[in-house]
């Protein structure tokens, strides 16, 4: 087999964060290709979110600080906005041209000086210098085990596209987040029936605040515990307490779990159209049994559970994956090999764009760097006393902070880096070997 060498580096995925990512390479003259296993750009918000979805931050943070959403886009642009926005910034930055659509990544391995072997769906074998993975962590449904057999309609979030699945139904939405509100108030405007199945209860953030979007009241100076502080006194001056909605209170604190920014289940309880019920502790037919002892019949059942976090080409030897949490240095990079990235893993809050933005050139400077030592940078990082990630959240204006540290003392780390280069010697990455038949099999059923 002919195996196509090249010493650029390979971005998989071309959704928000890929297509962030990509423009920063050209803009700073870093060679690269981009696949992607849909047939369009865009990511989740091409193949994954329901027609009548919005962004819960607002446009200001969501988007690329250094291309705007058009000025006549609402504080909360609608997922076809999404669409379109992102279709406008890979066109304005002429990003399609390295874009390979419909290229599904099953295998990717180190070999030989350094490289990495790409291996595609169809069978393509490349080697590339480095591989940045933005293949996302909205695609892996993540499903609750339950007891019994339900013999209704039983679909994940992601599964979720249209209204008209809802309507005229007996609805169960299990989850608290954001799209399990969305769902569980779609339901409750079309469905017959929406009841709401949360383990716990959980923070109703308002989406505004004095008619400012409560994502855009946080200023980079704001350590977290204030901007915990002024979030509770919205949610008391906004919600109330939970007891006035027959809600238990929640068992965390406010930003200890990715936030649920919504007005409208609290609006629809209070009006009867949504039922809050406890965890599901049984399944018969369409009869559901939480555990409190209370009974509903059910038609559909909507499991807003979220997603793993899934690198599935990659090795067991490189799965550094523990719960939601990427085990990487500087929120990237491996101690232990090199050309290797995991990008855009973890979960800010707020919005994405600004906050790539911002870190992509860093991430740029990094790479740079990476071309001038033989050690993995995530080795330097180590060495410098960096911890390993204990949470997939983050709080962005921490982030913010964190990033321009990194701009200012780059000169120390270039230096330490090479120090560290000197103390470790020649690096080569450790090669793994390819699939057996049997596993490559296996791998292509996965898609």
């Amino acid at each position: 087999m002919i195996i196509n060498k090249t010493d650029k580096h390979l971005i998989i995925g071309a959704g928000f964060v890929g297509l962030g990512i990509a423009q920063a390479l050209k803009q700073a003259g870093i060679p690269y290709d981009q696949v992607d296993a849909s047939d369009n750009i865009g990511g989740n918000w091409y193949h994954g979110v329901y027609q009548t979805a919005h962004i819960i931050s607002s446009k200001k943070i969501t988007q690329f600080s250094h291309y705007p959403m058009p000025p006549d886009y609402p504080d909360f642009p609608s997922a076809q906005q999404m669409r379109d926005y992102l279709n406008s910034f890979a066109d304005h930055f002429n990003l399609r041209s390295s874009i390979e659509l419909n290229r599904t990544v099953t295998y990717v391995r180190p070999v030989e000086n350094n490289h990495w072997e790409v291996t595609f769906k169809e069978g393509e074998k490349r080697h590339y210098k480095g591989i940045l993975m933005c293949n996302g962590h909205h695609w892996s449904k993540r499903f609750p085990s339950f007891n019994g057999e339900f013999t209704g309609e039983l679909i994940h979030s992601k599964d979720y596209k249209h209204p008209h699945q809802l309507q005229d139904k007996r609805v169960l939405v299990i989850g608290g987040g954001n799209s399990a509100c969305d769902i569980a108030a779609e339901a409750a405007r079309v469905a017959e029936k929406s009841v709401m199945s949360m383990r716990e209860s959980v923070w109703f953030i308002p989406k505004t605040f004095a008619g400012v979007p409560i994502a855009d009241l946080a200023k980079g100076w704001m350590p977290e515990t204030i901007q915990r502080l002024i979030t509770y006194g919205i949610i008391r001056l906004t919600f109330g307490k939970h007891s006035d909605y027959g809600l238990s209170q929640p068992k965390y604190r406010i930003f200890a779990k990715h936030p649920t920014l919504n007005n409208e289940v609290p609006y629809y309880i209070k009006h009867g159209r949504i039922t809050v019920k406890p965890e599901v502790k049984h399944l018969e037919g369409k009869k559901v049994t939480f555990v409190d002892g209370s009974e509903e019949e059910i038609d559909l059942i909507v499991c807003a559970t979220g997603y793993h976090l899934a690198y599935p080409f990659l090795p067991q030897e490189l799965q550094r994956v523990e719960g939601a949490i990427a085990k990487c240095y500087g929120g990237s990079f491996l101690a232990d090999y090199k050309g290797l990235y995991y990008i855009g893993w973890g979960q800010a809050r707020g919005g994405v764009g600004s906050l790539i933005a911002a870190s992509a050139p860093i991430l740029v400077r990094f790479l740079k760097l990476q071309d001038q030592i033989n050690v993995p940078v995530g080795l330097v990082l180590k060495e410098m006393g960096q911890q390993l990630p204990q949470t997939h959240l983050f709080d962005p204006q921490q982030m913010f902070r964190k990033i321009k540290l990194a701009h200012l003392f780059f000169n120390q780390i270039t230096k330490k880096a090479y120090q560290v280069d000197r103390q470790y010697g020649k690096f080569s990455n450790p090669v793994l070997p390819p699939l057996e038949k049997s596993e490559e099999t296996q791998m292509l059923m996965m898609y």
